[in-house]
């Protein structure tokens, strides 16, 4: 009986019907995920106490979410795809409720939910929601995409999405994302890129000229609580970090210290003197606290781990049989590369602050839990890939 089994198994695989499964994503997100648990132990200023219970708790969250992962992907994508509008729909619920009395606030912003002991941050389920239904129509449009219906039927909710967002917790960064995850998924099964890249290229134009007019301002005897937009403080706070260290800058100019006092080969795990410094390392600034510990050459071995990582999901993308599960793993490396492109560039003081967490590596809950299971999807539709 084992041996009929083992030639039908070898039959398949001869015959171009095996099924592949991609180990590749799966060590690097392995590994991903054990290197943040650490970091955000080292990164923590909290006593051995707290310390060991932000790891525990961290560990928990990892083996929950790989444990429902696995039972994630064993459901039919056709299944994803009929709950991808009760999804969005729950994450437009959840987004209200943080104006209800299980919402909590912390750093002036309202953007997490409490039920009991779990904490959960609505914008994650958003992001996740976008990408699910943002799949499902463009799939089953695919045949009419240069329809301007079609562009209404996924950028209306979308944009909706992303408003209620920014509206309801402030959270700028996780409305940029949901709108860039959104227009690259639609970028990538249209045909005609030309109205994208003039887009593009407007909005770029309209960039450069509010960070020239921004940058000519005197700021010498600028007091940044006059402002009346909080945006525009951290705007002329970006360009003008020297003037407002004591304040706006605060947080990036001890990120630029401690990325630059890393050196090559960086201080040592745990020898970071800035974290005592930085207010809460271990989540938006955790790349800074890698360079210090790490250096040069730590944070260059993250980043191209996060360069595989986003290229296996790009493979599969691109060779699964799937044409939903495609869409949907561009969904995913639209959400990871944004992300990281966004938490390094500003940490290293090239965008204006704001908050976005690095993936796998910074201290959450709901949002790695949700990282992981985006990445067991993907690694289902690496299934899909036919063995020759």
């Amino acid at each position: 009986m084992a041996e009929q089994i083992r030639k039908e198994k070898q039959h398949q695989v001869k015959s171009g019907t095996g099924r592949y499964f991609d180990y590749n994503l799966l060590f690097i997100t392995v590994f991903l995920c054990v290197f943040g648990v650490i970091m955000v132990y080292s990164a923590g200023t909290y006593v051995s106490e707290a310390k060991r219970a932000s790891l525990e708790k961290q560990l928990f969250i990892i083996a929950g979410s790989v444990l429902v992962t696995f039972l994630m992907m064993r459901l039919p994508y056709r299944i994803w795809s009929g709950l991808s509008v009760g999804i969005y729909v729950l994450s437009m619920i959840l987004l209200v409720l943080v104006k209800t009395p299980l919402g909590h606030s912390s750093h002036g912003a309202s953007r997490w939910l409490y039920f009991g002991p779990v904490s959960l941050q609505p914008a994650e389920v958003a992001k996740f929601a976008v990408i699910l239904y943002t799949a499902t129509i463009l799939n089953k449009c695919a045949k009419k995409i240069q329809d301007y219906k079609v562009a209404l039927l996924v950028f209306g909710p979308v944009l909706l999405l992303a408003a209620m967002i920014f509206l309801l917790t402030s959270n700028l960064s996780s409305a940029i994302i949901v709108i860039g995850v959104a227009l690259l998924m639609y970028f990538t099964v249209h045909p005609n890129w030309s109205k994208f890249l003039f887009a593009a290229a407007a909005i770029g134009i309209l960039a450069a000229v509010v960070v020239l007019y921004v940058k000519a301002m005197d700021v010498s005897k600028m007091d940044l609580k006059d402002l009346s937009s909080f945006r525009s403080r951290r705007i002329i706070a970006w360009l003008h970090v020297e003037h407002f260290s004591d304040s706006q800058a605060m947080q990036t100019l001890n990120a630029l210290y401690a990325i630059g006092s890393g050196g090559l080969f960086g201080k040592g795990l745990g020898g970071s003197i800035q974290k005592a410094i930085l207010p809460e390392p271990q989540n938006d600034m955790i790349f800074a606290i890698i360079c210090e510990e790490l250096g040069l050459f730590g944070a260059f071995v993250l980043i191209l781990l996060f360069i595989l990582l986003l290229y296996r999901i790009i493979f599969i993308a691109r060779n699964t049989a799937n044409r939903y599960a495609s869409i949907l793993c561009v969904g995913v490396f639209a959400q990871f590369a944004i992300q990281i492109i966004m938490n390094i560039a500003v940490t290293t003081n090239m965008i204006p602050n704001t908050g976005v967490t690095l993936p796998f590596i910074s201290y959450g809950g709901s949002a790695i839990a949700i990282l992981i299971m985006e990445v067991g999807l993907v690694l289902k539709a690496s299934r899909s890939i036919p063995v020759e």
